[in-house]
């Protein structure tokens, strides 16, 4: 099959599937551009089911776009707390510091017992992870998988929070 064959009898699935994905006209075009051009590029002559190669490349481009945003969006959050101006009144400074904290306690709350505990005894009281292990006697890989689960959900609830909160700003 020629490129030129290949591209004629596949370019509607691929872009129907693209733009189901990515609810994006200009996205599924440029991912359905990347994904010919890898087609194009690649060695065809192993492949068995066309259709399916063809698609799976494409939602791995679609994956691949999916979680450039993602990072960058928390990258741009990160950025924007990072960069705020520094208030110089220390009043201000006080109920920043209060507020955060409150925040961060609500946050804290929000998690599994068994999560919290090793979160907490990580971040809060600074303890490692051989001594968290001791401290609630289970293994390291343990108290490790446990602070993995625990900041992505934080980060779930920190994402979806400034979702909630860009979405009430649209409002006003």
């Amino acid at each position: 099959m020629t490129d030129r064959e290949l591209f004629e009898r596949y370019h509607e699935h691929v872009y129907r599937f693209c733009y189901y994905l990515m609810q994006n006209q200009a996205d599924a075009e440029d991912i359905c551009q990347e994904v010919f051009v890898k087609a194009i590029l690649a060695d065809r002559s192993i492949v068995r089911d066309l259709k399916s190669w063809i698609l799976r490349i494409a939602s791995n481009e679609c994956n691949s776009l999916l979680r450039r945003r993602k990072n960058g969006l928390m990258k741009e959050i990160t950025d924007f707390l990072l960069s705020r101006p520094h208030v110089g009144n220390p009043v201000e400074e006080s109920f920043d510091h209060r507020e955060a904290r409150t925040e961060l306690n609500r946050l804290y709350s929000k998690l599994p017992d068994k999560i919290r505990m090793v979160v907490v005894l990580r971040y809060i009281n600074e303890l490692t992870v051989p001594e968290i292990s001791s401290v609630i006697n289970i293994p390291e890989g343990t108290v490790k998988s446990r602070l993995n689960r625990g900041l992505k959900l934080l980060k779930n609830m920190v994402v979806s929070q400034v979702k909630e909160m860009s979405s009430n700003e649209s409002v006003f």
